[in-house]
């Protein structure tokens, strides 16, 4: 397999470093970021090259890429920078840990799967995908591009999360409903009915959508 770049140079790219080398045995040459976030020249031990000078350093039909950032703006500037990735000519690839529970075939390009995750039959994750450690997505349930799901979600059957979504720690979401494109759940919600678009939702009694839409958030 060909070896990785990695865009980002944080927590979340110091991870995915590690997982791709010490747990499916690949080679990650270096990390990338935007110019202007170039803070050094090296981080975990690897070298850090301009996005703009990445192509002409490592050639894209020498080299894979990841792209390996968090859920800021809803997953906007993570999407943004695949697309970057892809036009530069890169192939996307996916991690998949080998200790999660995997019953479909239908995973996108850079997605990044943790350990004891349970995905079953039918299934279908979509691009640029992450699932933190432990959740369980359900039979026939679909999650749309650019989604962030924390660890120990329940995604019960048939549900659809749209695209953009964020899904907080210890979630929970009934089956066949839907989860609106840029949606945020926060963490422990009890999701009964299908949410509104950029709907914002917190446990309480009973689920309550809040006024301010996701996408005016300035934290995320």
């Amino acid at each position: 397999m060909k070896p990785v770049i990695i865009f980002g140079a944080g927590d979340i790219a110091e991870v995915v470093d590690y997982l791709f080398r010490k747990t499916i045995n690949r080679t990650v040459a270096a990390f990338t970021v935007d110019g202007d976030y170039v803070k050094s020249d090296t981080a975990f031990g690897k070298s850090v090259v301009a996005f703009e000078e990445v192509t002409s350093r490592f050639p894209p039909a020498d080299y894979d890429a990841f792209v390996a950032l968090s859920y800021n703006k809803m997953n906007v500037l993570r999407a943004q920078k695949v697309e970057a990735m892809r036009s530069a000519g890169y192939n996307l690839t996916s991690y998949v840990s080998p200790r999660a529970t995997v019953m479909t075939d239908k995973i996108g390009e850079n997605c990044l799967i943790f350990e004891d995750n349970t995905l079953q039959p039918f299934c279908q994750i979509g691009n640029n995908v992450t699932l933190w450690s432990g959740n369980h997505i359900g039979h026939h349930s679909i999650i749309e591009d650019n989604v962030f799901i924390s660890s120990h979600v329940v995604i019960s059957g048939g549900v659809k999360v749209g695209h953009n979504s964020f899904i907080g720690v210890n979630a929970t979401v009934v089956d066949h409903i839907e989860i609106a494109p840029f949606t945020l759940l926060g963490a422990g919600c009890l999701v009964q009915q299908s949410t509104d678009a950029e709907g914002v939702y917190a446990p309480t009694a009973t689920i309550e959508k809040r006024k301010v839409p996701s996408t005016r958030l300035r934290n995320i």
